[in-house]
């Protein structure tokens, strides 16, 4: 596979990373065609087990689906912007500071953001708790999930 390959890829991948926090946008179906594009072209016997284990990942994601609260972003209080500053956070923080950095990014990085809109370090954590509950662990799930499956992906192409 080509480098220009492996960087398109790569591009496809982080728009259904971000797509994951894009209401509508089916960001995990993109990450998945993404790594089948990459298994497709490569044809390693480390392709197909990433693609194979993302296909584990991300349906076991959409089974624990109905068991999370739904999105609804409306009710949390918080701008989109704080979101997209989370979600943000959440992809570069998973490859800074491997798996946990996703975690960390996100609830860190809206809690800064609305620390800075309210003024206060209390608000800052009640908005996001209330972030938590309206939209933050179905989108955390997913896009973690997802993060999982970039991050298979990634060290498979670096390693070969």
């Amino acid at each position: 596979m080509s480098v220009w390959q492996l960087v398109a890829v790569g591009l496809v991948m982080l728009l259904g990373l971000v797509g994951v926090l894009a209401p509508g946008v089916p960001g995990q179906a993109i990450v998945w065609a993404a790594v089948l594009w990459w298994a497709l072209a490569d044809q390693t016997p480390a392709a197909w087990g990433v693609l194979i284990g993302a296909t584990v990942v991300l349906l076991l994601n959409q089974a624990l689906k109905p068991l999370l609260p739904p999105r609804r972003p409306g009710e949390s209080g918080a701008p989109r912007k704080s979101l997209l500053i989370g979600g943000v956070a959440a992809i570069v923080g998973f490859f800074v500071l491997p798996v946990v950095g996703g975690i960390v990014g996100y609830v860190g990085a809206i809690y800064g953001a609305e620390r800075l809109r309210l003024g206060s370090r209390g608000a800052g954590w009640a908005s996001v708790r209330s972030v938590m509950r309206a939209t933050g662990y179905s989108v955390l799930v997913e896009l973690f999930a997802c993060l999982l499956v970039a991050g298979a992906w990634l060290g498979a192409v670096i390693l070969s």
